[in-house]
């Protein structure tokens, strides 16, 4: 800094004062220099501080910020992870319990399953240990069946030796069935002395006071070598009511002619209800 001194007319006195004035001024100039900037490095220092320290405050926030939203991201995550264990729990203890009633359904399907198995492995047995018997004793039928169609050829080739044996009826029935209807049967023997086999022509006929009905046969005729069994079913004409049957055979230049009261068609207890009902026309031998 320059200082510019003017002269003016002054007195010696005057100028010695304001000569010692500005030296004085010159000397404290540069201290009030110093002073003011040592107060602009301070106010400096403090902005310096100042903003350090607003820096600072705003860490912290920032770090308190983050570290609360940690926390209750933590405790939010936590409480809904501990919800969703607590479901998937609930859900794998419901899914144990189904899991647990269908097995004992399992179980017990099974151990059905094995008894029934037990039971139709001893129907089987039994079931087989049947039809062997079945078989045996189809067996022995066989055998006696052959024994007794050697035994009837002999007795057979005696009788016609002897003549043979005349055409006749050995036995006779008709009963009543369901709707009107009625089974006959007529067991027939014969045996020529040539000892062929003939042809057997049947006739039944139903008679009353007043009229007669000729009952068709099927089938119409027979071969009779021995013993013939007639067999079949008619339906009764409506208003009919027969008092006598009428069987009239022919067989061999032979004929029989023999007449029954109605009384065979006697009623039959334990009748069923329909014709469906019925099994096959018998065909075992009318007992006398």
């Amino acid at each position: 800094m320059r200082v510019k001194l003017v002269q003016r007319f002054r007195s010696p006195s005057a100028r010695l004062s304001c000569q010692h004035t500005a030296l004085y001024d010159i000397k404290r100039r540069p201290s009030s220099l110093k002073s003011s900037d040592g107060f602009r490095g301070m106010a400096g220092s403090t902005q310096r501080g100042a903003s350090t320290l607003v820096l600072a405050l705003f860490i912290v926030v920032v770090l308190v910020t983050a570290t609360v939203g940690l926390i209750f991201g933590h405790k939010i995550g936590y409480q809904q992870g501990f919800h969703s264990m607590q479901n998937e729990t609930q859900q794998a203890l419901i899914n144990s319990t189904e899991a647990s009633k269908e097995l004992d359904k399992l179980r017990l399907s099974n151990k059905i399953a094995m008894t029934q198995a037990a039971t139709s492995k001893q129907e089987l047995a039994i079931s087989l240990a049947n039809i062997k018997e079945l078989r045996e004793n189809q067996k022995e039928l066989l055998v006696e069946n052959s024994q007794l169609a050697q035994l009837n050829e002999a007795y057979a080739e005696i009788v016609s030796d002897n003549g043979g044996m005349p055409l006749q009826v050995l036995g006779a029935k008709i009963k009543p069935l369901p709707e009107n209807a009625f089974e006959y049967g007529f067991d027939i023997g014969m045996l020529s002395s040539d000892g062929k086999a003939k042809r057997l022509t049947p006739t039944l006929t139903l008679l009353n006071d007043n009229s007669l009905v000729e009952v068709p046969l099927d089938p119409a005729s027979y071969t009779i070598e021995g013993i013939n069994r007639i067999r079949g079913r008619f339906t009764m004409p409506a208003g009919f009511k027969p008092l006598q049957v009428k069987l009239n055979l022919q067989a061999g230049g032979q004929t029989v002619e023999q007449l029954y009261d109605w009384s065979l068609g006697a009623s039959v207890d334990s009748m069923p209800l329909s014709l469906l009902d019925l099994p096959e026309v018998d065909e075992s031998p009318i007992e006398p």
